[in-house]
């Protein structure tokens, strides 16, 4: 997709396409970001749906969903603790690294406008 600059054509070229596809297949919401942003300042974290919820300021029945289709992703995991799901990040350092370097890539303005574009086709 490219703006009236070309803007989003030059960020294409000069990110990694690994990334890239990240950001369509997996960093594929806004919710998304946030929780991956959270996993990457809390690495050793694993906590409850609720608390993490609670944490990036969403609800419960927005979270939940995307908990779990980044567990599908590979990106979290997901234990069970006295039989309540808590959800951690992925221990493989590979996809630690993907996470960490697109919580870098999203204080990019030129990444984010790329990001946003994959998100809701048309933005601007």
């Amino acid at each position: 997709m490219v703006n009236k600059n070309g803007l989003t054509d030059r960020v294409i070229k000069g990110v990694d396409p690994i990334l890239l596809d990240f950001v369509k297949t997996s960093a594929n919401s806004f919710v998304k970001w946030e929780l991956m942003r959270f996993f990457d300042q809390n690495p050793h974290t694993a906590n409850t749906a609720e608390n993490i919820a609670s944490y990036i300021v969403r609800k419960i029945s927005v979270v939940n969903p995307e908990l779990e289709d980044l567990v599908k992703n590979g990106i979290l995991r997901r234990g069970m603790l006295d039989g309540v799901p808590i959800y951690s990040l992925a221990r493989d350092k590979h996809i630690r690294a993907l996470v960490d370097v697109f919580s870098l890539a999203l204080e990019d303005r030129h990444f984010r406008v790329y990001a946003v574009n994959q998100i809701i086709p048309g933005a601007r």
